[in-house]
Parts: structure tokens; sequence; C-alpha cells
């Protein structure tokens, strides 16, 4: 909508996403310079709404950024006090004992925490410093200027209608510019990948791979809550369909976390995540436990998993790319909210030292510099091959392989692997239908396990219906056409949030998106075999609202 005119505010940095990295760049801007003029757009209806993340928390990132954060009441209050590894069977585990992993996968000193209530305390402090937040405020576009650099974003367009014309209540919204631009948009972001393609950053780089995390809060007997206990499981049920494993955290106020991930690079098109999380509930581990108990939230999303080697160039002329937008997840570990924050603070600081030089509008070399040689970069270079590893020899290899090239490089510095490649897309990685057999899942009983739309319903999850949809399809024709027959139409299987269905109209099969259930994972953007959706950005304030995860 190009002959739409906008107002047009001006600040010293705009930030895209108020998740751990982009409210840390906010308060460390502040932090430099209290005269800094920055804003921090939001698209969940409130910060916190669209935070999804297991988690067990490595407070190094706030240490760097505010050491004092205990005196000034961050809600980290649950320190993990007992760090348990199964192999799961069918009907049986066996533990994986501690002493032989390395020491960067031990949880002490860590904390279990809800990364919504820790952005929403974030935001707080960054406001208390003279942020300016703007939550509900989808950015639909990126601004560019003459000289082809992000000059700004447009947020707060509202009230098209579905066919994208402009409706009876349409607010163009606003133009924000900034000297800089920061994209913390976490995994997938739509202007993220557009700038990724629009300057070629990948370029030399690995593909990125990923995961889908799929998490539920339970409420459980008090006699069975261990508060700071930390579980992780892999194996049963996924076995060799697919990479992945478990995470079972106690928090407080008798509650759980329960989550589990997939990796998205399974081949199997007939290969429904959601059911297989929902079948690992029923193995004696996780059933006694939830036994007599309710399940309170649910939500998904996608996780970066190719590390240090798939990280794209984080810098364009403007703009710099933060946290998940590049992929700073440290995959064994299950951890990147403390490496999202340590980038938000040196891509501030990268920022401060420009502006203070009277530069705008350039590549801030030293963001990226101090990204991959700095603490990010020596936590992810660590661990860069258990990732293919995993994806090239399957779990039992990689566990002791990966285990082994852990510690090569925590010892010695170096790996006698090199640094391996991940080859593939995961969208490749699917293979024709016709090559598998489908796979049984039980129905879910209501107790431990639920169908997808009684669960979503527990994400709090709302789309303003008369809006274009935001799962746009490139080809409207290919879902029934190519991924119907060749594999199946997986999108029925992989969405965690029933987006997606294949239904019979006058004896023939339709595509139907219902994009009001969408949860905003970004799953389909990643793993559709013929990479035929793009998900862009709905109206601000629409998704999930996730209260605590």
């Amino acid at each position: 909508m190009t002959d739409v005119t906008r107002e047009a505010m001006e600040y010293d940095v705009v930030i895209v996403g108020a998740g751990p990295a982009g409210l840390s760049a906010a308060i460390r801007l502040k932090q430099l310079d209290a005269d800094l003029d920055v804003v921090v757009l939001e698209k969940g209806s409130e910060v916190g709404a669209h935070i999804l993340s297991g988690a067990v928390l490595d407070p190094c990132g706030l240490d760097a950024l505010m050491p004092d954060w205990k005196d000034k009441g961050a809600p980290l209050t649950v320190p993990v006090t007992e760090d348990r590894f199964y192999m799961l069977g069918e009907a049986g585990k066996v533990r994986v004992p501690n002493f032989p992993m390395p020491p960067l996968m031990s949880n002490h000193g860590n904390y279990i925490v809800s990364m919504g209530n820790v952005c929403r305390w974030m935001a707080e402090q960054a406001e208390a410093l003279g942020v300016e937040i703007f939550p509900g405020m989808a950015c639909s576009e990126l601004v560019y200027g003459a000289a082809g650099e992000v000059k700004g974003v447009v947020a707060g367009e509202f009230g098209r209608n579905p066919d994208g014309t402009p409706g009876p209540s349409y607010e163009p919204g606003m133009e924000l510019h900034g000297k800089y631009v920061f994209l913390g948009e976490g995994v997938r972001g739509s202007l993220s990948k557009e700038v990724i393609a629009k300057y070629d950053l990948s370029a030399g780089k690995e593909p990125q791979k990923f995961g889908l995390g799929m998490k539920e809060i339970w409420e459980i007997d008090p006699d069975k809550h261990r508060p700071g206990s930390v579980t992780h499981t892999m194996g049963w049920p996924l076995g060799g369909n697919a990479g992945g494993g478990s995470f079972i955290y106690h928090l407080d106020n008798n509650q759980v976390y329960v989550g589990f991930v997939v990796h998205l690079n399974y081949r199997n098109p007939h290969l429904y995540p959601y059911m297989e999380f929902q079948r690992f509930k029923h193995h004696p581990l996780v059933a006694e436990l939830l036994k007599g108990g309710k399940r309170v939230a649910y939500g998904a999303r996608a996780i970066s998993e190719g590390g240090f080697q798939s990280m794209p160039g984080m810098v364009a002329p403007g703009m710099a790319l933060l946290g998940c937008s590049v992929g700073m997840v440290n995959l064994p570990r299950i951890k990147g909210n403390h490496n999202a924050m340590l980038s938000g603070k040196a891509a501030a600081e990268a920022a401060f030292d420009a502006l203070k030089a009277e530069r705008a509008g350039d590549e801030l070399t030293a963001y990226e510099a101090e990204v991959r040689d700095g603490a990010i970069g020596k936590d992810l270079r660590r661990v860069r091959n258990v990732k293919p590893m995993w994806s090239k020899w399957g779990l039992t290899a990689s566990l002791a392989l990966g285990g082994f090239d852990m510690w090569t490089n925590t010892l010695f510095g170096g790996s006698i692997f090199g640094t391996m490649g991940h080859g593939k897309t995961d969208a490749a990685a699917t293979e024709p239908a016709e090559r598998h057999k489908p796979i049984d899942y039980p129905k879910p009983d209501g107790k431990l396990s639920f169908d997808r739309l009684t669960n979503v319903a527990f994400s709090f999850t709302n789309h303003e219906e008369a809006q274009p949809c935001h799962l746009q399809l490139k080809d409207p024709a290919v879902p029934i056409a190519v991924n119907l027959p060749k594999y199946d139409e997986p999108a029925q299987r992989y969405c965690p949030a029933g987006v997606y269905e294949v239904v019979e109209k006058d004896g023939t099969p339709e595509f139907v998106i219902n994009f009001q259930n969408c949860v905003h994972c970004k799953t389909c953007d990643i793993k559709d075999p013929s990479q035929n959706i793009n998900w862009v950005t709905p109206q601000g304030g629409d998704g999930p609202n996730y209260p605590n995860m």
C-alpha cells in the first residue's frame, strides 16, 4: 500500500520486539545516555503476551546488563535444585549420570522462570529509564532511505479488509524512523526474513535449522511438587522418527512446565508433532506426576537450532538483527535467552558509539564482531557440532560423539571434527509420503492428553476475523495440487494449533486456513515442503495471550 500517507516520528533507535533481546538493548541504550530517544514496538497485546520459552535461565545476561537485578525484584525466585536426564523407552527409563557431561551442561546457578514475566519486569525497568514501549503495535513494513538503508518501520496499521483494501475504520499507522533499527522479532520474523534476503545475509552460511517447542503449564498435587527440579528426556515416543526431547520444570505455586521439542528436519510427512507431545505425557514418568493435576495453559513456538554456523550476517545499513532473529540458542543446553540479552546489550553499545561519533544509517560492524568473537560466539562455538551430528548419525551416536566434541572444545578450544555442516533445510528434508508408513496415534483421553483445538483455547489466542489472512500462500493451488498427492499435505499435522485443514467440498479436496487459531509459532513458514507459506504479522494485539509462559 505504497500510496498511503503516514505521519512520521523520529527516534535515535527503533526496536522491534519486546523480548529479552529488544528490551536489553533499550535498557542498555538508556544506561549509556539517558537523553537518547528509544522506542520499543511489540506486536502482542502486552509485553509478554507472545513470549514462550522453557525456561531455565542462565542469569549471565542479566548479570551483565543489570548486576543489581536481585535488588530490583527480578522474577528469578526458583533456583535449580536438581538436574536429571533420562533416556525413555515406552514403559521404562534409564537415568543418564551427570558426571560425564561437560560443565556447560550443568544447571547449577540457573533459575526456573517464566520468560513472559521476566520480560514484563524488564519492560518496567526500561520504562523507568525513559524508554517508550508500545504494545499492540505490529510492525508490518520496513521503510528504506534514499541510499537503500533501513530507515524505520511502519507500525500500528489497522482496519484492512480481508482482500487488503482499507476498510471503513482503516488506520494507516505511522512511520517510526531511527538512526538505527533493531529487529528483535524472535524466530523467523517477517521483517528479519526480508532484510536477510534483501542484503543476502545468509550467503556463505549453513541453513538455519529449527525445532517446534510445545509447552503446557500444569498445577499438580502439592505432594508431588519439587520446586527447582529440572528433568530432561530423550528417546520415546520419537524413537527414530525424529530428533527431539522433553523438559519438565518445577516452578513455584505447585506449577510444572511440561514441554516437548520436535526437530523439524524429520523425513516422514505423516509425523504429527503435537500428538507425539500428547503421547509423551502417558509415559509412567510423566503420567504419575500429572495425575490429579490440571493443565492451565498451552502454547507453541519454533526454536532456532542451527547454532554458530547458521547465524546470518547480523548487520546491514541502518539495521541490526538481535537474539533469535539471528539464532543464538545453545541446543544441548536448550538455552538462548542469556545470549539474546547479551546481543541486545552489544547492539546498544555499538549504536551508542556510532551515535556519539555522529554516525547514522551505516553498518554496526562492531556489534557483529562482538557477537561472533565474544561471550555469545564462545558459548555457541563449543556446541556447534551437536546438531549436525544428531541429524547425520542419530541419537545414540550423537550423545557419545557430541559429548566428546563438547569436552574437546571446552578443554582445548577446538574439535577434531572441525565445523560440521547441516546440509538440507528442514523443508527440503521432508520426503514423499509414499516412502513412509502412516503413524497411528492414540486418541487423547481428555485427562492427560487433549485434542489441538481444546488446547489452543488455553493459549487465549484471538484474531480479528475481518482482517487479511496473515498466512499467505504464494500459490493457492500448491496445497492440493502438489502437497496433498506428494506429501499427504503435512500442514494438517505439523501445525500445533490446527490452523490448516483439508476438507471435502462437493467431492473435491479444499485447503482451509483457520488463521484465527494461529499461535505465531512460524512452523508452517519453516516446514512446508514447497515453501509456499509466508507468515507475516497480523494486526497489532492479535495472537496468543500467554499468562506466564
